[in-house]
């Protein structure tokens, strides 16, 4: 392995342990800081320095591989297109100088998100992955234990830990897609196998140790997806009937949860309001009324005054909330109609390359974009992650919508088994991969 790739391994984990949310905010603050990953990141020059850097490095990158890159972008004109609203936005939003420097930090999350898809295929993705969610685990574990002051909430959960993040929430977050992540790198690599589980098991220890809740209860829904999704690799005699005794199971199992939905979240420390979602949600779906079409621009309805757009909100619900708590309400307010309907027709496309993907590759990595996918559309239903600049659930977006798209060149990087075996699960079903 030369330098220049070593180089650029080592620049891709540094780069996703800063969009994960690493540990510079909290540190600068000493300890202070307890909001989420956004919450005084504009505060710190240094913070906005390193996103530079990424921006410029990833440039540079694909400058130097263009060829690829454009091969890769023509694939799938989703992304591009969802990003070229989000610019156009500027020329309707209600705040457009705030549009304007959202929009040049989304492009850069968004172009790290492409760099990633056109250097490097789903199984060194998931290994690149596994290298900066194995450095921020054992970041959380010494902010934990041996810096208390960093690592545990002192104000409103006090005691409940959160690693080198700035909200336990947000360590919950992260260990749910780092329990994926290990699962997956742990049964697709023969070499560190107890390495690659540890990771799993601390990733796990670390979500309970968190004590969020929400958090729990997606990494529950994702264990049960993550064997469900086998299913579509089933025979079709088989799959097809399980598919409807499942639809069956989950039909039932939705009707019992609207029954007993409030004793349920009691039991995990919710109550039936969602933490004042229920309130919130009506009360944003008015102002998206108001300007149903394109919305208010990207990141223009949530200003941080009395003046902003989002007062009405405010004023309704009692508290003074970030976001909507929903990624595709979020959309809404920000592109309107236009940018929700490019957005969910990508993410359907996509969601339909996963699964016929799964059932063309037997690899454990291959079950990555879907999982990821579904991780992703899940998150976003109590939480706002969708388009949202400089994270790294938006760019990991990019990268595996993207991979999907490229999904022919990256069969030419298989192992020659993994090769053989796809071209044999997919004799019966060729027209689905054109």
């Amino acid at each position: 392995m030369n330098r220049m790739v070593v180089a650029e391994k080592i620049f891709t984990v540094l780069s996703l342990l800063h969009y994960m949310g690493g540990p510079i905010i909290v540190i600068l603050s000493g300890g202070e800081s307890e909001g989420d990953n956004s919450i005084g990141a504009t505060s710190y020059p240094v913070i906005q320095l390193l996103f530079f850097i990424n921006f410029a490095i990833s440039l540079i990158l694909l400058t130097l591989r263009w060829k690829s890159v454009l091969s890769v972008l023509r694939k799938d004109r989703f992304i591009s297109t969802l990003l070229a609203v989000s610019l156009l936005s500027i020329l309707w939003s209600v705040v457009p100088a705030v549009s304007i420097v959202r929009n040049i930090a989304l492009l850069g999350s968004s172009l790290f998100g492409l760099y990633l898809a056109s250097r490097y295929s789903l199984r060194e993705q998931l290994q690149l992955l596994a290298w900066a969610f194995g450095i921020a685990i054992a970041l959380s574990l010494i902010f934990a234990i041996a810096l208390p002051k960093y690592g545990i909430m002192t104000s409103t959960h006090a005691g409940k830990w959160r690693g080198m993040f700035t909200h336990k929430n947000v360590l919950g977050k992260s260990m749910i897609l780092s329990s994926l992540i290990f699962a997956l790198t742990a049964l697709n690599e023969r070499r560190h196998q107890i390495l690659l589980w540890s990771g799993l098991g601390l990733s796990v220890l670390l979500l309970v140790m968190s004590s969020s809740s929400s958090s729990l209860i997606n990494f529950l829904i994702i264990a049960a997806i993550f064997w469900l999704v086998k299913i579509v690799r089933l025979p079709y005699p088989m799959m097809i009937p399980m598919m409807f005794a499942l639809a069956i199971v989950a039909i039932v199992t939705n009707l019992w949860l609207l029954d007993n939905m409030a004793k349920l979240l009691s039991s995990f420390g919710k109550d039936a309001s969602l933490t004042g979602r229920v309130d919130l949600w009506p009360a944003v779906l008015d102002k998206i009324g108001q300007r149903p079409w394109l919305g208010y621009g990207f990141s223009g309805f949530w200003g941080r005054d009395w003046d902003s757009e989002c007062a009405y909100v405010w004023r309704v619900t009692g508290w003074t909330p970030p976001n909507s708590h929903n990624g595709l309400l979020d959309l809404w307010l920000d592109l309107g109609l236009l940018g929700l309907g490019v957005f969910s027709i990508g993410l359907v496309l996509s969601s339909i390359r996963g699964l016929v993907w799964v059932r063309k590759c037997r690899t454990a990595d291959a079950m990555w974009p879907i999982l990821y996918i579904i991780y992703f559309w899940l998150s976003n239903q109590t939480e706002s992650a969708l388009l949202v600049q400089n994270e790294i659930y938006w760019l990991l977006y990019v990268t595996v919508v993207l991979s999907l798209a490229n999904l022919k060149d990256y069969m030419k990087q298989l192992p020659i088994q993994s090769v053989n075996l796809v071209k044999q699960t997919s004799k019966p079903n060729k027209s689905l991969v054109r």
